[in-house]
């Protein structure tokens, strides 16, 4: 019997280091970028996501908790204007700022997460005039401290938090097209 717990403890160890290996491989910062092609002019698109008063319309993460609690400081819309929220477990707590706009071709945001995980990230939407439609690319990066890599290891960020990013571009899309 010793034996076995022994040969687990030993197993259980090497896992352990494994993980911790390919962790300290991972870089130091990460990307998730997706884009979508959108028949409307970038003004269009720009006024929808400068207002986080309107992201209720678009936003993937809107609707996971209807009980979400939303605060707005800050300017009504553009650089300076400030969006925090505090939902369940679907959503966390955070808090975004509009930290630099050039209109009507980019945003670029602060965004700290606070629940469930702490994390400070960018995120920047560029809109590009391509004839009568505008593609539309919305990334967001930052650092990876060890304990995210450590998670990096078992979770896909891409293809987590890509999905969301092409559900939000889709309800753009519909949103603004019509």
């Amino acid at each position: 019997m010793l034996e076995i717990i022994a040969i687990i403890a030993i197993v259980l160890a090497v896992a352990i280091v494994i993980v911790l290996i390919l962790a300290a491989t991972r870089p130091d910062t990460f990307k998730v970028q997706r884009a979508a092609t959108i028949k409307a002019p970038p003004e269009k698109i720009f006024a929808v996501i400068s207002d986080f008063h309107r992201w209720g319309s678009w936003s993937p993460w809107e609707n996971r908790d209807p009980a979400m609690q939303r605060s707005f400081s800050g300017a009504n819309s553009g650089k300076g204007a400030v969006y925090a929220w505090d939902g369940n477990k679907n959503v966390g707590s955070g808090r975004m700022e509009i930290l630099d706009v050039s209109v009507p071709s980019k945003i670029v945001i602060k965004l700290d997460f606070l629940k469930p995980f702490e994390a400070h990230n960018t995120a920047e939407f560029t809109m590009l005039p391509q004839g009568d439609a505008t593609n539309l690319t919305w990334a967001m990066h930052g650092p990876l401290v060890f304990m995210a890599k450590v998670m990096h290891v078992f979770v896909n960020m891409d293809k987590m938090i890509g999905k969301d990013f092409e559900a939000g571009l889709a309800n753009l899309k519909r949103l603004t097209e019509n």
